[in-house]
């Protein structure tokens, strides 16, 4: 294999660029440490829209549109779309972005599907696919309470373990390194010029995704489904382990290891089974679900959780640290579980997965 590396590793030979991403989200979001890093704050959580479902791909919608402006690119030059969320049959995400008229591809890891969209949009550039593609994901405090659990009039009461489903979308623009040289060195469309001339920013990537760990599905046989930290961080420390392997690398290799929404329980959880496998995380993990709200401020009980969670949190925070040269790499560790209300229902387990996504400076 040109770029296997391992059991279930990817080098990539040519990086590939996030060259624009953009994040909108919810006002609790917006109230919260990471407010003023988002590209916009909803002044209701409603986005304009009659239902909770309809504001979800409204969110993703912007997101996209936005993205696609801080790029100076037009939809039709993004070659593949890869898109998913938390509701059935992926609705915020058929309905948000269907005037783009983007070849889409569909896909559904829970909380982890920002990584693996990154991950395939990535391997398919990589692989010679595609040029550009976009990555878009989103969730919805409201809709998701829906899908997953109660109707927000019933007024069901929620455990101290139990997190808080982020509302808001983000979206990332992925490119090879030869496409961007070619428009670089001025072989971009006379309206492409116009737009360089005005906007001044094409060309600046934020970060480079140099390699990826896909997951496996993980179940330690936890059934509370208000419990997702605990759930999920089983599959954040396997992946991180094969990770290691895989790259033969340790942990000080990053500067950061970053979970999805493990959340203050699912935290805990990670950094115990990491110690156990005798290594001490304590000083270089963050975990977006603790990095989106202010536990102690806002009413979020474990912390943030969605596919919006580290998705918003990647494009405002983390890139950001990036490609200002804070970081020089980070280990992204989206990690997602995946039940339904019919498994819930039926007794069944909460299985989990995490994918890892290598990122480095500019």
């Amino acid at each position: 294999m040109k770029h296997g590396l391992g059991k279930a590793s990817i080098r990539l030979t040519e990086p590939v660029s996030v060259i624009a991403s953009a994040s909108i989200v919810g006002t609790k979001e917006g109230q919260g440490p990471l407010g003023a890093l988002f590209d916009k704050v909803g002044k209701e959580d409603h986005f304009g829209a009659a239902t909770w479902e309809e504001a979800e791909s409204n969110l993703q919608r912007e997101a996209l549109a936005e993205a696609l402006k801080k790029a100076q690119l037009r939809p039709e030059e993004i070659r593949f779309l890869f898109a998913g969320d938390l509701l059935g049959q992926s609705i915020a995400s058929s309905f948000g972005l269907v005037d783009f008229g983007i070849a889409t591809l569909g896909l559904y890891g829970a909380c982890s599907t920002c990584g693996e969209a990154l991950t395939l949009g990535a391997m398919t550039i990589a692989g010679g696919f595609a040029e550009r593609v976009a990555c878009v994901t989103s969730s919805h405090f409201a809709s998701a309470e829906r899908e997953f659990r109660f109707p927000l009039e019933y007024g069901n009461q929620r455990p101290l373990s139990a997190s808080w489903t982020v509302t808001g979308a983000a979206a990332f623009l992925l490119q090879g390194s030869r496409s961007g040289q070619a428009r670089a060195e001025g072989k971009a469309s006379a309206d492409e010029h116009v737009l360089m001339e005005e906007n001044g920013s094409a060309g600046k990537n934020r970060a480079k995704i140099c390699g990826m760990t896909v997951g496996r599905i993980m179940d330690f046989g936890i059934k509370d489904s208000m419990n997702m930290g605990a759930c999920m961080a089983p599959a954040a420390a396997d992946t991180l382990l094969r990770h290691l392997e895989d790259w033969g690398r340790g942990p000080e290799a990053y500067d950061q290891i970053v979970t999805g929404d493990l959340g203050r329980v699912g935290k805990e959880a990670f950094l115990d089974l990491m110690r156990r496998k005798g290594m001490d995380l304590s000083e270089r993990h963050l975990d977006c679900g603790m990095l989106i709200y202010d536990l102690e401020r806002q009413d979020v009980h474990a912390g943030g959780s969605g596919c919006g969670c580290c998705a918003v949190t990647l494009s405002a925070y983390l890139l950001k640290q990036l490609e200002e040269g804070f970081w020089k790499r980070i280990l992204f560790l989206p990690t997602g579980a995946l039940l339904s209300k019919t498994s819930y229902n039926e007794g069944k387990t909460v299985p989990a997965i995490c994918h890892a996504v290598v990122l480095e400076a500019p």
